[in-house]
């Protein structure tokens, strides 16, 4: 005779059943123990843990959706722009109004018969470029510019560069001669400085030709030695700006480094080549665009001591060439044409420079 269990009295426990302990909890598990998962309503398995949530960091400061960094005007607000304001109204009035007025006129039919009044101004478009791309001469003359322009950069670099090393191996009192007699040179105007020239080098009183025993030789009669005069003249007035920058620079290498150099047996060519002139690149960069800016615009010196360009035009540059375009044959447009590409010309020299530089890692 079996034990039946009475109404409404629990089961018994089976064999495998446990009793739930005091310390249990409601639903029987203990406390500090995590009660498995539920079984899923689908799945015959046990169930997989659920992955935790992903946790949302909070953007940083000053960065936008996108995580862009903020632009100089968010960040310093306008007063930059402030202190900016008058020298950038200066400079827009005495260089980009001209240089506007120059394209401008580079794509009109201006004469004199325009600039009288007597007839309109009217667009040629690209005729007045075309008729100066058309010209042979303009091509010799531009050829001549550039091998002019490029021995004047060369030569003014060397002869800065030598005498700004010269500078740091002498003592003060002919340091600071040097230094006064270059700074001369410098605030010389090219004006006085080329007649200056003309007179040193005369044929008939010139002190040159008489300690050189050249007699009666004329300097400007022959087209390259025109150009060579006309060279050293440039470089006398030029190297002053190189030769105080690059000093200025290599005083600020430390001493610590030129003197390891020394130690290490290295020849004074050496340590410019593979010390100083690394290290200065930045300050090379610089007076090197300078220098092609200048000569390659030169005009007082060629105008001046070749007499307008030489015998038939034998010393023309550009600069000289639109001046005799512009007011001696009073073909503005054309002038106006060769200085819109003479700018062309600057403007992708100094970039091409700047991105060689970049590419090299150097910061400017």
């Amino acid at each position: 005779m079996t034990n039946r269990p009475l109404p409404g009295a629990a089961p018994p426990p089976g064999p495998s059943a446990q009793p739930a302990s005091r310390e249990s909890g409601p639903d029987g598990a203990r406390p500090g123990t995590t009660a498995p998962p539920a079984p899923r309503r689908g799945g015959a398995g046990p169930a997989k843990s659920a992955s935790p949530a992903p946790v949302r960091t909070a953007a940083r400061p000053g960065r936008r959706g996108g995580g862009g960094r903020k632009s100089p005007l968010a960040r310093g607000g306008w007063t930059p722009w402030l202190y900016l304001a008058p020298a950038l109204v200066v400079i827009g009035g005495l260089l980009v109004y001209p240089v506007y007025q120059l394209g401008l006129i580079s794509f009109l039919e201006y004469t004199q018969a325009q600039v009288s009044g007597g007839e309109p101004a009217t667009f040629q478009g690209f005729g007045n470029y075309a008729t100066l791309f058309g010209d042979p001469q303009f091509w010799q003359v531009l050829l001549a510019t550039v091998l002019f322009a490029g021995a004047c950069v060369v030569s003014t670099l060397a002869v800065g560069c030598a005498l700004a090393v010269l500078l740091t191996r002498v003592r003060a009192v002919p340091r600071l001669a040097l230094m006064l007699a270059a700074l001369g040179a410098w605030a010389t105007p090219a004006v006085t400085g080329s007649t200056v020239w003309l007179l040193l080098f005369d044929p008939d009183f010139g002190p040159v030709n008489r300690i050189l025993g050249l007699g009666d030789h004329s300097w400007t009669y022959g087209r390259y030695s025109a150009f060579a005069l006309v060279l050293l003249e440039v470089v006398w007035c030029s190297f002053p700006f190189v030769m105080v920058t690059v000093y200025a620079g290599i005083r600020a290498v430390p001493a610590e480094v030129l003197e390891a150099a020394s130690l290490d047996g290295a020849s004074q060519w050496r340590i410019w080549r593979s010390v100083l002139a690394p290290m200065l690149r930045p300050i090379l960069v610089v007076v090197t665009i300078q220098s092609v800016i200048w000569d390659f615009k030169v005009f007082t010196q060629i105008y001046v001591m070749t007499g307008g360009g030489g015998i038939a035009g034998q010393n023309l540059v550009l600069n000289v060439y639109a001046y005799q375009k512009a007011f001696a044959s009073s073909q503005y447009s054309l002038g106006s044409a060769i200085g819109v590409v003479m700018l062309l010309i600057l403007l992708a020299v100094t970039l091409v420079y700047l991105r060689l530089i970049r590419r090299q890692g150097e910061e400017l």
